[in-house]
């Protein structure tokens, strides 16, 4: 997969829940999603009665503008995918046209959501590597399909800045995949890792019920040690 930029492809709760191994525990933290862009996840924990915050920096445009953005790219994202049969599972999404219809219905849930969801500060503008949030603000931090995915696009540095920040306002933080766009295993993690684990962040990566990408089937997740207790590793 080949990306000039990275592209508001929304997930669902659906998939939230199975890439970050959520529980119904998890559920009722005070969540934050980062780069959630265009995901129905917002949307459909609200409706279901939780609390979710979303931020990204495409909040910053209207509902009109980021749909003709991803209208925009999605054709070729998925043809993409077509010439690529090899590096895909086809379990949650059952093929290529799946896929394209269920990132069009999470947008279409999305948008019917975002107006009163940028009213009630659900979805706020603001991007890492630094949140204008207080210490612990958060009780989870979930971030999906951005940091290590892109490590083409986005620093080493930017990286342990992006999840020490993550790790002060959130008591924990969960990323997904930790595989880059070329289906590889990003070179930043063991770096990230060790470099943090300085600091007294642990991190764990744990194997997850959810695969499109082949091999992508792992979270990552972090904790300040020195704040909340034992390392799980």
């Amino acid at each position: 997969m080949i990306l000039d930029n990275i592209v508001p492809f929304g997930r669902s709760k659906a998939e939230y829940e199975l890439m970050f191994a959520l529980t119904e525990s998890d559920r009722q933290k005070t969540i934050i999603g980062i780069g959630d862009g265009p995901a129905s996840f917002n949307a459909e924990m609200t409706a279901a009665g939780y609390q979710v915050t979303s931020i990204d920096p495409i909040y910053q445009f209207t509902g009109a503008e980021i749909k003709s953005r991803f209208d925009a790219c999605v054709d070729g994202i998925i043809e993409q995918v077509i010439k690529s049969p090899s590096n895909w599972i086809w379990k949650y999404h059952k093929s290529p046209a799946d896929l394209q219809a269920n990132r069009e219905k999470a947008i279409a849930l999305f948008l019917e959501d975002y107006e009163q969801g940028k009213s009630a500060s659900r979805y706020l503008k603001a991007e890492l590597p630094r949140l204008d949030f207080a210490d612990q603000q958060f009780q989870l931090a979930l971030c999906s399909h951005f940091l290590f995915l892109y490590s083409a696009h986005l620093s080493l540095e930017f990286h342990l800045d992006s999840i020490r920040e993550l790790c002060r306002i959130a008591e924990e933080v969960r990323i997904f995949p930790i595989l880059t766009l070329a289906q590889e295993r990003s070179p930043y993690l063991d770096t990230v890792r060790e470099s943090l684990a300085k600091d007294g962040i642990t991190s764990e990566i744990i194997q997850v019920a959810y695969e499109l990408q082949r091999g992508g089937n792992q979270m990552i997740i972090f904790k300040n040690y020195r704040t909340y207790g034992k390392s799980t590793n």
